[in-house]
C-alpha cells in the first residue's frame, strides 16, 4: 500500500520534528495532541525551523509555505487517523501510555494502515501485541533534532511482516534518512551502546571525578564526539535517559543501574534543555 497521508500522534519535541520531515517529503500530515497548548508549541517550532532554513538559503519562502500547508493540527484523534495510511505514534516513553493510545486507535484506523512507534527503548513486540495489527507494526526510532539528524533506526517486532519492513524502509529513505533495520531487543542498537556511556558520565560526575565541563570536554576532544555525554543527556532529556536506563536495568540487571545523580536530577524536575535546567543551567545563557 502506498503511503500518502500520515497521522502523527504527539506534537512534542520528536512529534513536531517527524511531522516536519514527513511534510518536507511531500506527505500530507495530521498533527494531533491532547491539548491546544501542545499543538501551538509544536507548530511554532516547525514554523521557526522553516523560517531559519529560509534565512540560511536552504529553502525558499514558497517551499516553506508549501511544507507548512501540508501539516494540519488537530485535537481530534478520529480526524487525525481516520484517513491515514500510516499512524506515527510519538507519545511519552511509557509502555502503559502507549498501550492506552493503541486501545483508543482500535476501530478508528483503516485496516490496511500501518502503525509505527517512535520509541528509544521499549519492546516493539509488546507494543505490537497491544494493537489490532501486529504484522503492520514497527518501531521507528528517530533522533533529536529530527530535521537535522540523519539516522532512522527501524525495529522489527516478532510479528512484523516483510511487507511492513519494506514499506518502512522506503518511507524512511523518502524522508532523506539513513535507515538501519534491527531486531527487537532492549535499547535496540544505538541506545544499547550510547545510553550506558551517558549513564556512566553521571556516575563520574556524581563521584566527583571531574567537573561536568571537563567530562564533556574530555569525551569531545579525546573521542572526537561532537557533543559531550552530559550535554547530550540534557539535549535528549534526562527523564528520557532515565526511562531507557530503567528499562535496561529491569531487562538486563545491575550492570545498567541508573546513576544516582541522574535519578536525583529527574526528581528535581531538571530534565535538561526542555526545562531550562539539567546538568547545566540554560536560563543563564
Amino acid at each position: 500500500m502506498e503511503i500518502k497521508k500520515i497521522g502523527v500522534l504527539g506534537a512534542g519535541l520528536m512529534g513536531n520534528g517527524i511531522a516536519q520531515v514527513c511534510a518536507q517529503a511531500g506527505y500530507t500530515v495530521m498533527l494531533r495532541d491532547i491539548e491546544q497548548r501542545f499543538i501551538d508549541k509544536g507548530m511554532d517550532t516547525i514554523k521557526n525551523n522553516l523560517k531559519r532554513d529560509v534565512s540560511k538559503g536552504k529553502k525558499t519562502q514558497a517551499e516553506a509555505d508549501a511544507i507548512l500547508g501540508r501539516i494540519k493540527p488537530t485535537l481530534d484523534l478520529k480526524e487525525a487517523v481516520a484517513e491515514a495510511d500510516l499512524v506515527m505514534e510519538v507519545v511519552v516513553e511509557v509502555m502503559a501510555v502507549k498501550k492506552k493510545v493503541y486501545a483508543e486507535l482500535k476501530g478508528l484506523v483503516k485496516p490496511e494502515a500501518y502503525i509505527f512507534s517512535n520509541t528509544s527503548s521499549l519492546s516493539v513486540t509488546e507494543m505490537a501485541a497491544a494493537t489490532d495489527r501486529p504484522e503492520k507494526f514497527i518501531g521507528a526510532h528517530f533522533f533529536n533534532p529530527v530535521p537535522v539528524m540523519k539516522l532512522l533506526e527501524l525495529v522489527k517486532g516478532y510479528e512484523t511482516s516483510k511487507e511492513t519492513i519494506a514499506a518502512a524502509v522506503e518511507w524512511g529513505k523518502k524522508l532523506g534518512k539513513e535507515v538501519v533495520v534491527v531486531n527487537d531487543a532492549p535499547g535496540f542498537a544505538v541506545n544499547r551502546i550510547t545510553s550506558p556511556m551517558l549513564n556512566e558520565a553521571f556516575f563520574a560526575l556524581g563521584e566527583g571525578i571531574a567537573t561536568a565541563e571537563d567530562i564533556d570536554r574530555a569525551v569531545m576532544f579525546g573521542m572526537n564526539h561532537p557533543i559531550g555525554p552530559l550535554a547530550l543527556g540534557d539535549l535528549v532529556g534526562l527523564e528520557t535517559l532515565l526511562h531507557v536506563m530503567e528499562t535496561f536495568h529491569a531487562e538486563m540487571g545491575d550492570k545498567y543501574r541508573p546513576a544516582p545523580l541522574l535519578v536525583k536530577l529527574v526528581r528535581a524536575g531538571r530534565y535538561g534543555r526542555k526545562t531550562g535546567k539539567g546538568v547545566y543551567d540554560y536560563t543563564k545563557k
